[in-house]
């Protein structure tokens, strides 16, 4: 049976082992490393160490960020799934080793944190809050990075880049002034508008003498999918639905939006909705075939589906609930009010989650992109994206005649 986007529900069916890509994490915050398991990557993909550590050192950095970046160099080991440096198709194992390894001697929290899960988590799990907070960490998003890092390995073998960046911080609003990733690297905030840092950096400064804390909107935009990752014909397999679940799974992310989002609810039908054009002049070699959209409000996905405009996700970070001037609390032993435990923390890490919510949106995007084609092998990718490319093209020219 061809592989084709007309019968992709059937082919999706008959698939005895579909290459689905998956992750599940493991490890504690004051543990004594990070570990995530990655199933279903494909052979053949040159392992490139080197990015993932970049993305790593990248979540580290930002403005505002606390001591303990300075206690861990987050270096990643790859402990199977590759040979010689080539992924094999196996279940990929990454590392990253705690510096600040010290769990067993850290002591039990006397008061829970307001908007930590120490209370409910406490209550839930029947242990001491040591014991949830360890794992509900924000330090369990390195091995995540890692694994998103990972998965752009395979992206951008075809074609795939993903971006992110801040775009408010502190009710600081940066709106993008150019897409050059050096203008980001360069910024303290990872915005790309250097006009705005400068008011970002003393929001933060405000708020560290005030003991307070920031959030802030980040944005990522991911550019060459190809049209047909996701679908419409089951809520789970949308790619929207994905993409916020993936991106809601982040610590202290409130919010998430694609394409216009929240903004779609205040405009008329004929402000948001994205008209189509074709120009034959685009059509050759074009993974849209010559469809163009003179705008983007959808953010690249229409009906649970790409549509080969970029997609453009937005997530709002809550700031951090652990406060250096101690917010109201009980006492769990004697029930009596009391200051909220203190555990060391950032000022703000609103530059830090643009990088995870950049790496997170790139494992979901991977994981579609090998569901929707033929991803056991890198090879094996790029000729079943090459061949549903030119059935398109064929049925496409053949529209008048479809039943």
């Amino acid at each position: 049976m061809p592989l084709s986007p007309w019968n992709d529900d059937v082919r999706l069916a008959n698939r005895k082992t579909p290459p689905m890509l998956r992750m599940l994490t493991a490890g504690e915050s004051h543990g004594n490393a990070l570990t995530a398991i990655v199933e279903g990557f494909p052979a053949g993909v040159t392992l490139d160490k080197a990015f993932i550590d970049r993305e790593l050192e990248r979540r580290q950095g930002g403005y505002g960020r606390g001591k303990r970046q300075k206690l861990e160099t987050d270096r990643v080991f790859i402990d199977s799934g590759t040979f010689k440096g080539v992924s094999t198709g196996a279940p990929i194992t990454l590392r990253l080793v705690n510096n600040d390894a010290k769990l067993e001697r850290l002591q039990e929290p006397a008061a829970p944190r307001g908007g930590h899960v120490d209370l409910a988590g406490a209550i839930s799990y029947q242990t001491g809050i040591r014991q949830v907070l360890e794992r509900a960490s924000a330090r369990e998003t390195a091995v995540r990075v890692a694994a998103g890092a990972l998965a752009r390995l395979v992206l951008r073998e075809v074609g795939i880049h993903v971006f992110g960046y801040v775009a408010e911080l502190g009710g600081v609003a940066a709106p993008p002034l150019s897409r050059d990733p050096a203008v980001r690297d360069a910024s303290p905030v990872y915005t790309l508008n250097p006009e705005a840092d400068a008011a970002i950096v003393a929001a933060v400064d405000a708020a560290r003498e005030a003991g307070d804390t920031l959030g802030g909107i980040v944005e990522t935009i991911v550019e060459g999918c190809p049209i047909g990752l996701g679908s419409h014909v089951q809520p789970d397999r949308r790619l929207d639905a994905r993409l916020a679940c993936a991106v809601m799974g982040i610590q202290a992310i409130k919010g998430v939006e694609i394409g216009l989002g929240f903004e779609a609810a205040h405009r008329p039908g004929s402000k948001v909705m994205d008209p189509v054009r074709y120009d034959p002049d685009h059509d050759a070699d074009d993974r849209r075939f010559g469809f163009r959209r003179p705008s983007n409000n959808a953010g690249g996905i229409e009906g649970g589906t790409s549509n080969g405009e970029p997609i453009v996700v937005r997530a709002a970070k809550k700031p951090i609930s652990t406060l250096a001037k101690r917010g109201p609390s009980i006492n769990m032993a004697t029930k009596q009010e009391s200051p909220a435990n203190y555990e060391r923390s950032d000022v703000c890490a609103v530059p830090a989650a643009s990088v995870i919510v950049e790496n997170v949106v790139g494992f979901e995007i991977a994981s579609a992109l090998l569901e929707r084609f033929d991803g056991s092998s890198l090879d094996s990718l790029k000729a079943t994206m090459a061949a549903v490319h030119a059935l398109n093209r064929e049925k496409l020219a053949s529209w008048a005649d479809r039943p």
